[in-house]
């Protein structure tokens, strides 16, 4: 059997574990400020480079391309998308196109491509262009609205306008945030402008599909924990809990998204929320959904969507004709805490020898800072479980995270905003 090559555009050490678990040769463009002791040990291949920059990546591309002789370009990972896109078209391999992708990159993008499409799943919109737009805006959509970087991730930098009143407020946040770079988590994503939507109410969930040469498979969806106070998600679980009718309608929502954006392969995150005239988009990513989302559903469906991200491309699978079952259910609940400085940590070990615990993380330690909760960034870890439904999983898992785990937080008046 002939080795298969693959080209993998930044990434996760899962990500190209799953890989070579496959048998897959991979030479891996890796950023260097994402670079792990495992993927050098993993790669084949491993050239260290700004995998975001086009222009560097182009003639590397090619001339490795004459090297190792690639049978495909994938990228799991949202800062990788766009350029694996652009890479594959321009080496003339099959996958999602290039402007697919920069629509999904691109909320105003995603927003202006749903209107032209006329379609249903889609909110009033526009383009923050100074302070009186914000204005004029929330007499147009109403309030509250929510304010969004276009081209970030993990909730950064979301703003929500209560009122008129609150405008100015938005208006100092945007002028604070344009023009810099992501601080949190990661730093590969410029904030260069800013889009309005009207507030979407209802539940929300996240739909993960895998889509074979334009047929898009609901895999999943994901019942997902929100606060409105904070754009920071608290957990999510699968299956979700809904009616028959309604799964329907959010499944046949996102395949319509799928369409009209021009997805037509590998895995895909679509967040909806089911509101009173049905399920509306608030955004959607060809890749894997992240906050352990991936591993939920490889526990409860036995379907792992980031090795069939990698193996697809590859052609090493078949396509699926229909949605897996589910054989069970998984949670994640991530951990927060009030702001202040942390003093203790404990409950870590005997959580994870729990035999429903599929994972736990802490990422605190005494003498840490705890910042108020603005987006996934703030969570402080997490616990995921195994159970046999999803009541099951959900009992559990909120009960090891909020007394299982301990971390122990010392308030302080400057993180909370007390003044003597």
């Amino acid at each position: 059997m002939t080795v298969k090559t693959l080209l993998l555009v930044g990434g996760t050490d899962r990500h190209l574990a799953r890989a070579k678990e496959l048998g897959v040769r991979v030479v891996m463009f890796q950023h260097p400020d994402k670079l792990t002791a495992r993927q050098t040990g993993l790669a084949d291949a491993l050239l260290m480079v700004d995998y975001t920059d086009w222009d560097t990546v182009r003639p590397l591309a090619g001339a490795a391309h004459q090297v190792w002789a690639f049978d495909a370009v994938v990228s799991l990972t949202e800062g990788g998308l766009a350029v694996a896109a652009r890479l594959r078209e321009e080496l003339g391999f099959p996958g999602t196109p290039h402007l697919a992708t920069v629509r999904l990159r691109d909320k105003g993008r995603m927003r202006a491509r749903l209107r032209e499409a006329g379609s249903r799943l889609t909110v009033e919109s526009g383009s923050v262009t100074d302070r009186a737009s914000l204005t004029a805006f929330g007499e147009l959509a109403g309030y509250p609205f929510i304010v969004k970087p276009t081209d970030t991730t993990a909730g950064f930098g979301l703003i929500r306008v209560s009122d008129a009143a609150d405008a100015d407020r938005a208006w100092a946040r945007i002028e604070e945030l344009r023009g810099g770079r992501t601080d949190r988590g990661s730093t590969l994503y410029t904030v260069t402008a800013f889009l309005m939507e009207a507030y979407i109410d209802g539940p929300e969930f996240s739909v993960e599909a895998f889509s074979f040469a334009g047929a898009h498979i609901v895999v999943a969806v994901t019942e997902k924990l929100v606060d409105e106070s904070h754009f920071a998600e608290l957990g999510h679980a699968v299956p979700a809990r809904l009616s028959v009718a309604d799964r329907s309608a959010v499944a046949d929502a996102v395949a319509e998204f799928l369409t009209v954006m021009g997805v037509t392969d590998g895995p895909s995150h679509t967040e909806v929320r089911l509101s009173r005239r049905g399920p509306v988009v608030i955004e959607g990513h060809n890749r894997v959904g992240g906050g352990q989302i991936g591993e939920l559903v490889r526990e409860a469906y036995g379907f792992d969507l980031t090795s069939y991200g990698v193996a697809w491309p590859l052609r090493m699978v078949p396509a699926l004709s229909e949605a897996p079952r589910a054989t069970g259910a998984a949670c994640t609940r991530f951990l927060l805490r009030d702001p202040g400085r942390v003093v203790a940590v404990g409950g870590v070990a005997e959580t994870a020898a729990h035999p429903g615990v599929l994972s736990v993380e802490v990422s605190v330690e005494p003498g840490d800072t705890v910042r108020p909760v603005r987006d996934n960034w703030d969570r402080l870890g997490h616990v995921a479980v195994r159970a046999a439904d999803t009541d099951a999983a959900v009992e559990l898992c909120e009960r090891l995270a909020g007394s299982g785990i301990r971390i122990e937080v010392a308030g302080d008046r400057a993180l909370t905003g007390v003044t003597s």
